[in-house]
C-alpha cells in the first residue's frame, strides 16, 4: 500500500558530456546500468536533489580517465511503486528474498557472492555490492515469475512489479574529526521502469 510515490522529485546523474547531451537531446534513448555490482540493481542511476555529489561522481571518473569530460544531466522522476530501502516494509522482504536465493545457491552447489572494497578506496567501503545487486536482481526475476504464473493461473496478480529502487548509503569517511556524519552520504535512486523518467534538463546553477 504505501510503496507507491505519488510526488515528482530531481535526481542528477552524472556522466560524460556525450551522453548528457545524447539524454538532453534524444530523451527516449535511455541506457540502463546492468553491472554485477549495480548497489540497487540493474537500471538508471540518479543521485536524490544531490547535484554536487553526481558532478564530483563524474569529475573523480575524467581525472582516472574513464570519461572524456564531465557533466550533470538533470532528471524529472516519479518512483511510482518503489522498493524504497529506508522503509522497514521494503528491507524485510528483501532480506526474505536473501534467504530463498541462499537456499537456492546451497542446494546446487553455488556461494554467494560478497559485497567486497575496491583497490583504491581508503575507508573500505564496499565499493563493488555484488551481493546486494545480486539479491535484488533475483527479487525482480522471481516476483516477476510469480506475476506471470498468477496471470496464467487466475487471470490476474495483487503482487507488482518495483518501477523503482532508493537507498541511503553512507562513504567517503567522516565530514570532520569524530563525526559519523561521512562526506559522500547520499540518496541514491535507480529507475527500472522507463516510464518513470519524466524529461531530462540541463540543471541551472544557482549562484
Amino acid at each position: 500500500m504505501y510503496t507507491v510515490r505519488p510526488n515528482l522529485l530531481l535526481g542528477f546523474h552524472g556522466c560524460d558530456l556525450e551522453v548528457f547531451e545524447k539524454l538532453v537531446n534524444f530523451p527516449n534513448k535511455v541506457q540502463k546500468s546492468e553491472k554485477p555490482y549495480d548497489w540497487l540493481g540493474h537500471g538508471m542511476y540518479f543521485w536524490e536533489n544531490n547535484y554536487l555529489r553526481a558532478l564530483y561522481w563524474a569529475k573523480e571518473r575524467e581525472k582516472r580517465g574513464e570519461i572524456k569530460k564531465a557533466a550533470v544531466v538533470g532528471a524529472v522522476i516519479s518512483l511510482d511503486n518503489c522498493l524504497d530501502l529506508l522503509d522497514s516494509s521494503s528491507i524485510n522482504l528483501l532480506s526474505s528474498y536473501y534467504d530463498l536465493l541462499k537456499i537456492e545457491l546451497e542446494t546446487t552447489g553455488k556461494t554467494l557472492p560478497k559485497n567486497v572494497d575496491v583497490a583504491n578506496d581508503p575507508f573500505k567501503d564496499k565499493l563493488k555490492r555484488e551481493l546486494d545487486c545480486a539479491v535484488i536482481e533475483y527479487m525482480h526475476k522471481e516476483m516477476e515469475n510469480e506475476i506471470e504464473n498468477n496471470y496464467k493461473e487466475i487471470g490476474y496478480s495483487e503482487m507488482k512489479k518495483f518501477d523503482s529502487v532508493r537507498g541511503f548509503f553512507t562513504e567517503g569517511g567522516p565530514a570532520f574529526p569524530g563525526s559519523e556524519i561521512q562526506m559522500k552520504n547520499h540518496v541514491q535512486i535507480c529507475i527500472r521502469n522507463l516510464n518513470c523518467i519524466k524529461g531530462f534538463f540541463k540543471p541551472r546553477l544557482i549562484k
